[in-house]
C-alpha cells in the first residue's frame, strides 16, 4: 500500500478540530459494530472515528451521524440504525446533518469521500421491515440509502 493512502484519513481527521481527538486505527471506534464491515484487504484500514460519540458536546440535540472510517484513500460513513419504517425520518435527518457537517467543520474529511462508490451507508442493526411499498421505501431510494446487512468494501 502507498505510503500517502495510509495516513490520507488520519491526516483529515487530524485536521479537524471536533474529531481529532478521536482518531483510532483499523476499525477500533465502531465497537461491537466493526463486524458489520468487512474489508476485502484489511492492509487498507485507515483507521476510523466514532463521530457521534466525539461530537455529542458541540451538537447534543442534533441527530448526529455514527461513524466514519478511512479505507483504500477514502472516506466512508457508517449509521447503525434499527431498519424499520419509524426510524428512517431519523436516519434521513442524520444523513444530512452528516453532509451539513462535512461541508462546514469537516472539508478535508469531505475531500476525501469515496467517490468510485456511495460513501455513505446504513447498517441495519437488526431485522430490516420497510415495506417496498411504504412512503419511506421511496424516501430512500431517492436518498440512495438503502439499509444493508453488512457494509464488504
Amino acid at each position: 500500500m502507498a505510503k500517502g493512502k495510509t495516513i490520507k484519513f488520519r491526516e483529515a481527521v487530524l485536521a479537524t478540530p471536533e474529531i481529532n481527538a478521536c482518531y483510532v486505527q483499523g476499525l477500533r471506534a465502531l465497537g461491537k459494530y466493526s463486524k458489520k464491515v468487512e474489508l476485502s484487504d484489511a492492509g487498507k484500514a485507515e483507521g476510523s472515528v466514532d463521530v457521534d460519540e466525539c461530537v455529542s458536546r458541540l451538537h447534543p440535540n442534533d441527530n448526529r451521524w455514527d461513524y466514519a472510517l478511512g479505507y483504500d484513500g477514502e472516506a466512508y460513513f457508517v449509521e447503525v440504525h434499527s431498519a424499520n419504517t419509524g426510524e428512517v425520518s431519523t436516519v434521513l435527518r442524520k444523513l444530512q446533518w452528516l453532509k451539513d457537517w462535512l461541508n462546514t467543520q469537516a472539508p478535508e474529511i469531505n475531500n476525501i469521500k469515496a467517490k468510485h462508490r456511495t460513501p455513505f451507508y446504513w447498517i441495519q442493526s437488526g431485522k430490516f421491515d420497510i415495506p417496498k411499498t411504504s412512503p419511506q421505501h421511496r424516501q430512500l431510494v431517492s436518498a440512495g440509502l438503502m439499509p444493508i446487512r453488512k457494509l464488504i468494501l
